[in-house]
């Protein structure tokens, strides 16, 4: 294993390297271009390749080219100046800064994205719905490969097909500018973190009609946890341009390869055997040395759009996903501790290599007409998604020290010997396929009111088997109707309200092994969009109401002869809540976003169903630039919760508690020279000790961690 001096060595290289090698491009790309202006490009060509390559409208929520106050359903953007100023390098991070949405890392490696009290079960990436195993929340996905984060928050069966009333992240991707361009970073930070970055575009052709753009990231860090340490390489490239006077085409490639070593794999233990609850430092950490996970994500896509006259075009993409990693985990779990010893925990080690491939195809038709004296927009299109996956174990000795009672904790890295693991074996495969056929129309009877109203037909098919000869074949299918209204009360003001129905297969199962049914319901929401300060900042309300059926929800860990798995229960719950979000510019060099989420839930527990989610948050990001001195700028984060609870696994009557708490966040920055920007960041101000997550009992966040960064562009 690489150790944290070796790759100390390592990083610099690279980053000489980089900037090398990109300034090299640039020189080239200046001199390819002297000859050649622009104005020598033809209408049509910058026409479409603008059309390409312009900061697009989010049309995520129903396909649609809509901007964000046309569309019927709540929508936040996070932008690449946000991610930039806050220091947010991951998606996890990224999310954080996004209204309604909470991040629940459940163990080093793990994170679920929760919104209105439920999971985002799928994601878009540039607006192409993707099906269950295409997630992209196991281990740290790096954010510099991305334009900007949609939230679309509420049902969103319209988009991928399936789908539950939390909501959908449409992930942007970047992609080649009209002008040749480049950017080089370097950040240090707390607890040894290094990072460098890399990004460049440029033309291709004289006439400007072909580009490409590459972007490369490597970071390695230490952590605040006892012998916690990551590394992640992230690499991407694509190439779009023009094909005969009509067609746009754009490939596309991303790799990142990210490794852990001291990970956790579940969480600490915090009931004591009278009840009471336990207070660790915050480095405490169940690991051992032995432990590792190391993954590796391939992307590749590929899309081509072929204008059909003045109002229409047909859009054809595919996407291709390999996501693999090996891991040797262990858990430590917990009937109640000993407080005077700290005695009481068992272990249980696990060796789990991994590797699932994923195929998405889609062909949209999309255009205007006129209808009723007014300029009407339809779109419809068919998809067909399959992935393979199998998860393998390897089996070992359970009568070994790793699986019986464990020393007190805390431990040391060494107290717990690796076991000797036997040959590899299949532990389950999952395979999955969904066809879809969709559209959606949006029909203007007046000027103010217009409605959009759009059908999804899916069919989902699912076979797997496990080790223990059990198998599941499964084919369901569903149409769900989705339709939304907005009335203009005034050039600013305008109110909306939608209905969803719920669709959304599952890949959990019961404590039999048993994958559960699909889970269904209804999603209603309406609110009120307003523009002010001349157009510059916008507000939502909304009210929101939802139900959803056999909800899978996690109880615990099923622990066999040589292997485990987390197992389920299925719960109906009703949501229903209210949000309100103001973003945009209050001046010229001020920038404003702020949320407020405030729900409630009813199930089986009464109110007190999924007790792990805050009923009330808030978020704020405020930046500005000095009137006086331009070259100066700052910014403040803040992010509230209410308080939360819930058991650990194994111990159902005494839940863990995690009062309300506030982090602040802060970033200042100088702009040395146009083209270099020295930056500070600084992350939980006050140095808040909490537990992150109790969506699954996790462990304590980070304490106050610093940054600095320098920007090169060119």
């Amino acid at each position: 294993m690489t150790t944290s001096s070796q790759r100390a060595v390592g990083l610099p290289s690279l980053s000489l390297l980089a900037v090398g090698l990109l300034t090299a491009v640039h020189a080239h790309a200046q001199t390819a271009g002297t000859d050649t202006p622009d104005a020598q490009a033809t209408e049509l060509d910058r026409i479409l390749v603008v059309g390409q390559r312009a900061s697009r409208v989010s049309n995520g929520a129903t396909n649609l080219d809509l901007d964000i106050k046309e569309t019927p359903q709540s929508i936040s953007v996070i932008t690449k100046e946000q991610m930039d100023q806050f220091g947010a390098d991951s998606l996890d991070d990224a999310l954080r800064l996004a209204t309604g949405i909470q991040v629940e890392q459940t163990s080093t490696n793990q994170t679920q994205y929760l919104a209105r009290g439920f999971e985002i079960k799928n994601t878009q990436i540039d607006g192409v719905g993707l099906p269950n195993g295409w997630g992209v929340v196991t281990n740290a996905m790096d954010s510099f490969g991305f334009e900007k984060l949609e939230v679309i928050r509420g049902a969103n069966g319209l988009l991928t097909g399936v789908g539950n009333s939390s909501g959908t992240i449409n992930y942007v991707r970047k992609r080649p500018t009209n002008d040749a361009q480049g950017q080089v970073g370097l950040t240090l930070g707390s607890h040894g973190r290094r990072r460098v970055e890399a990004d460049y575009s440029t033309p291709f052709t004289e006439d400007g009609t072909w580009a490409g753009r590459v972007v490369a990231v490597r970071e390695e860090s230490d952590s605040y946890l006892r012998d916690f340490e990551s590394d992640r390489s992230y690499l991407y490239g694509v190439v779009d341009g023009q094909v005969g006077e009509n067609g746009t085409l754009a490939l596309g490639y991303s790799w990142q390869k990210a490794d852990t070593s001291g990970n956790m794999w579940g969480a600490l233990s915090f009931i004591d055997t009278g009840g009471n609850q336990l207070e660790w430092d915050r480095s405490a950490s169940t690991t051992q040395d032995w432990t590792y996970w190391n993954s590796t994500t391939h992307a590749g896509f590929v899309d081509y759009t072929h204008r059909l006259g003045d109002s229409w075009q047909v859009k054809a993409s595919y996407n291709y996903r390999v996501y693999d990693h090996d891991a040797k985990l262990f858990m430590a779990y917990s009937f109640g501790l000993d407080p005077a010893t700290g005695e009481g925990l068992y272990g249980w080690a696990y060796k789990s290599p991994y590797e699932t491939r994923a195929h998405l195809g889609d062909i949209t038709v999309h255009g205007r007409f006129e209808l009723f004296g007014q300029e009407q927009e339809a779109m419809f299109g068919v998809s067909s998604a399959r992935s393979e996956g199998t998860d393998w174990y390897n089996p070992t000795d359970t009568s070994g020290p790793q699986f019986g009672a464990l020393p007190g904790f805390p431990y040391a890295g060494d107290a717990i010997p690796e076991p000797v693991w036997g040959d590899r074996a299949v532990y389950t495969t999952l395979n999955q396929r969904l066809t879809r056929v969709f559209g959606a129309t949006r029909l203007a009877f007046t000027d103010r009111f217009k409605t959009i109203l759009g059908f999804n037909w899916a069919q989902f098919q699912r076979d797997s088997t496990d080790n223990a000869g059990g198998t599941s074949d499964i084919t369901d299918r569903n149409l769900a109707p989705y339709a939304g209204v907005t009335f203009d009360f005034t050039d600013r003001i305008t109110g909306y309200a939608n209905y969803s129905y719920i669709y959304q297969p599952q890949d959990e199962v019961d404590y039999d092994r048993r994958y559960f049914d699909p889970s269904k319901g209804t999603n209603y929401e309406i609110g009120v969009k307003a523009e002010w300060l001349d157009q510059r900042l916008l507000t939502t309300l909304a009210w929101f109401s939802a139900r959803q059926d056999g909800l899978a929800t996690y109880v615990g860990t099923r622990f066999m002869d040589g292997y485990a798995y987390g197992y389920s229960r299925p719960v109906d719950i009703d949501s229903r809540g209210f949000e309100f979000e103001a973003t945009g510019r209050l001046g010229e060099h001020t920038n404003l976003l702020f949320g407020y989420t405030q729900l409630s839930m009813d199930g089986e527990d009464g109110s007190d169903t999924y007790s792990w989610v805050p009923r009330r948050t808030a978020n704020l990001l405020l930046s500005t630039r000095l009137s006086g001195h331009p070259a100066l700028s700052f910014g403040f984060g803040g992010r509230w919760q209410g308080r939360i609870s819930n058991v650990e696994s194994y111990i159902p009557d005494v839940p863990v508690r995690q009062g309300g708490y506030t982090l602040f966040n802060a970033f200042a920055a100088w702009d040395i020279r146009p083209d270099v920007t020295l930056r500070a960041n600084v992350n939980n101000i006050t140095d808040k000790k909490y537990i992150q997550s109790l969506y699954s009992v996790s462990y304590y966040g980070a304490p106050r961690e610093y940054a600095l960064s320098l920007d090169w562009r060119f």
